[in-house]
């Protein structure tokens, strides 16, 4: 059981908690910003978020942030900065979210498992780069995948990849977490799937308390996992 930022997570599932330990929703918007909490199990999208194409998306990000620059007062006839909404737009639709388009999900290739090989298979260090969907500023970490073959392995890269297809959008690391593990149990056709998450949070280390020493651990454990010798074992490997 871990609790973090007003979660309860248990095994696969998340109870977003009031402040008194009871299941609800908070509405106080600058209140859930500053508690780092997340408010859905899947990324919240439009029925229409996909409507626009990419090219239009970045025409039309480019003149809202162009907009923004002015607004603080930024000199926009200066060539540092005269190119930047644009930029801003490109690294938006094309980089940093484009693992909200579900175009964008890796194909994953399964292997039969022709070396019966029936103990964990671990993946350290994954690199996460993700973004706050309070602030809109960094999550960097690193990301820890285990499961246990049920008849099929996957190519080490793939679990990479689909790693940072889900941190490739505005995230809590909460629902980063469930989200990476639900994957692989689809993709791996298994239940015995774990993953743990350590992260720094920019938005916790650039503004607010500005404590840059703190990092935050989020888990997901499933099948095989869940239970308490399979889930040592994995702690040990990523200890």
């Amino acid at each position: 059981m871990i609790k973090s930022n007003g979660f309860s997570a248990n095994g696969n599932g998340l109870h977003l908690l009031n402040g008194n330990g009871k299941n609800g929703h908070n509405h106080a918007h600058d209140e859930i910003g500053d508690e780092h909490v997340g408010t859905s199990y899947d990324t919240p999208l439009r029925d229409d978020a996909f409507d626009l194409d990419d090219t239009t998306k970045i025409d039309l990000i480019t003149e809202h942030f162009r907009e923004i620059m002015q607004i603080l007062g930024l000199d926009l006839n200066d060539d540092s900065l005269n190119g930047t909404p644009r930029r801003v737009a490109k690294m938006y639709v094309q980089e940093i979210f484009k693992g909200l388009n579900p175009q964008n999900k890796p194909a994953i290739t399964l292997f039969d498992n022709k070396y019966k090989y029936e103990e964990m298979i671990v993946e350290k260090d994954v690199t996460v780069y993700s973004t706050c969907e309070h602030h809109f500023v960094p999550i960097i970490g690193k990301a820890h995948v285990a499961y246990v073959s049920t008849g099929k392995v996957i190519g080490l890269s793939k679990i990479n990849r689909l790693v940072q297809f889900y941190c490739k959008r505005p995230q809590v690391q909460e629902r980063l977490t469930n989200q990476i593990g639900e994957a692989l149990k689809e993709a791996l056709q298994t239940e015995h799937v774990a993953v743990v998450i350590d992260a720094d949070h920019l938005c916790v280390a650039s503004r607010g308390v500005q404590d840059v020493n703190s990092s935050t651990v989020t888990a997901f454990y499933s099948g095989k996992f869940r239970e308490d010798n399979t889930k040592n074992e994995f702690l040990k490997y990523i200890g």
